[in-house]
């Protein structure tokens, strides 16, 4: 969950922290270069640290601050609250931060395709529907278009009855 800049936090020494205090006291080796996954721009490449709060961890599941700095501007900091099993890496935390960007897309997406921010909250029951139906019909739309590619992509690959091996010579 994304978090403000000054959110407090109980760290595992029982004290309350701002999450940027906890972040700015890490050393410069708990930083790492990941990337986030691809984005419209190509690979979302950001700097990634994490420090373990909550002293009370149960079940083998615990809490974290996790830090996302820009590479080109290491001012620019966003800061999350995450929760997950003890186990979990830093790898880990980053993927689920990121899936966020991709969710955001499918929504904006569906905002232009499909009417999602086309309602006037009247009743409750009304809004559920309208979400429903907006975001089956941007699944519809979604598998259309995967199985227009893939016809698309079928009927130019194949020009000849032998494909060639060679991406040079390949139709």
């Amino acid at each position: 969950m994304a978090t403000k800049v000054n959110d407090t936090v109980i760290t595992t020494r029982w004290s309350e922290k701002q999450v940027d205090e906890l972040i700015a006291a890490l050393p410069r080796q708990r930083w790492k270069r990941l990337s986030g996954g691809p984005g419209a721009h190509g690979e979302r490449v950001y700097d990634w640290a994490r420090v373990a709060i909550r002293p009370c961890w149960e079940d083998g599941f615990g809490h974290w601050v996790l830090a996302r700095r820009s590479v080109s501007d290491p001012t620019e900091i966003a800061y999350y609250v995450c929760y997950g099993p003890a186990s979990s890496r830093l790898k880990d935390l980053v993927k689920v931060a990121a899936a966020r960007w991709a969710v955001e897309e499918c929504f904006q997406t569906a905002k232009g395709e499909c009417g999602l921010d086309h309602y006037q909250v009247r009743l409750y029951r009304a809004w559920y529907r309208h979400i429903t139906l907006s975001m089956a019909a941007l699944a519809y739309l979604t598998a259309v278009r995967a199985q227009e590619a893939a016809k698309g992509a079928t009927q130019r690959t194949s020009r000849t009855s032998y494909p060639s091996a060679s991406r040079r010579s390949a139709g």
